[in-house]
């Protein structure tokens, strides 16, 4: 009789355990979705930016492109303040708007490799683009992703201890880099600032899955609150991903 209900809560368990797999597979798919159409988004974005004159010439002219710069920094500063419970629309408003203004200032990685045009760095530094190191910039930053996403799902190691400094780090890196844009505009610096994005934003990656991951189990049954953090989730990795790309691609087309 005892046997019995053993092997009956044992079975029970089980299948919850099973439930709960599932579940926390098809919400991380639901995240990595969401950041594949970003991405596809964006580089449909960026084309059309790149290279179409008429719109090259709005989008990235004055004073849009300010807006296209700056804009996805002010979204997500103010976001900050602004959204201290978001709802799933408002999430994914944000979501959408800070990927579209990406996707737009990535029009001139386009337009330069397409006009065969170069372009000079605050730091002194030429880069030449082309579309075979666009994609040999994306390859890389899609294996490297990959990688490290499911470093972060399947360690046992706790990252939470290193998500303050990566935060810190991160608006490190955007402060240094405004100082070095606007007065220092020093090359060794901003060779620095490249090679440091790449350590923060990878490891940003490997939290940011990890975190996901332990906020589902923090929030089953709460649908509200899991369709909130697929977008805020998506937002997170698909910043980090455009970093390292960026970067990279500054690395592979720069020449002194």
């Amino acid at each position: 009789m005892n046997e019995s209900v053993r092997q009956t809560r044992t079975g029970s368990l089980g299948r919850a355990d099973a439930g709960v797999d599932a579940g926390l597979r098809g919400f991380m798919l639901g995240v990595y979705n969401k950041m594949a159409l970003g991405l596809v988004w964006s580089a449909l974005l960026a084309y059309l930016v790149g290279s179409v004159p008429a719109v090259t010439q709005t989008v990235l002219g004055a004073p849009i492109v300010y807006l296209v710069q700056w804009g996805p920094v002010a979204l997500l500063l103010g976001s900050n303040f602004l959204m201290r419970n978001p709802s799933p629309a408002g999430s994914a408003a944000l979501y959408w708007s800070v990927v579209t203004l990406i996707g737009a200032g990535l029009g001139v990685w386009v337009y330069l490799a397409l006009n065969q045009v170069s372009a000079q760095t605050v730091g002194g530094q030429t880069l030449t683009v082309s579309f075979t190191g666009i994609a040999k910039a994306f390859v890389v930053t899609a294996g490297a992703f990959g990688a490290l996403s499911l470093w972060g799902y399947t360690t046992k190691k706790n990252l939470s201890a290193i998500g303050s400094f990566l935060v810190m780090a991160t608006f490190g890196l955007l402060a240094i880099s405004m100082l070095n844009l606007f007065f220092l505009k020093s090359g060794p610096l901003e060779l620095i600032l490249q090679v440091a994005s790449l350590g923060v934003f990878g490891l940003l990656v490997a939290f940011q899955t990890q975190n996901l991951k332990d906020s589902y189990y923090h929030m089953q049954g709460d649908a509200r609150s899991l369709a909130v953090m697929t977008n805020m989730g998506a937002l997170n990795l698909y910043i980090a991903f455009i970093s390292i790309f960026q970067t990279l691609l500054r690395l592979f087309s720069s020449r002194s």
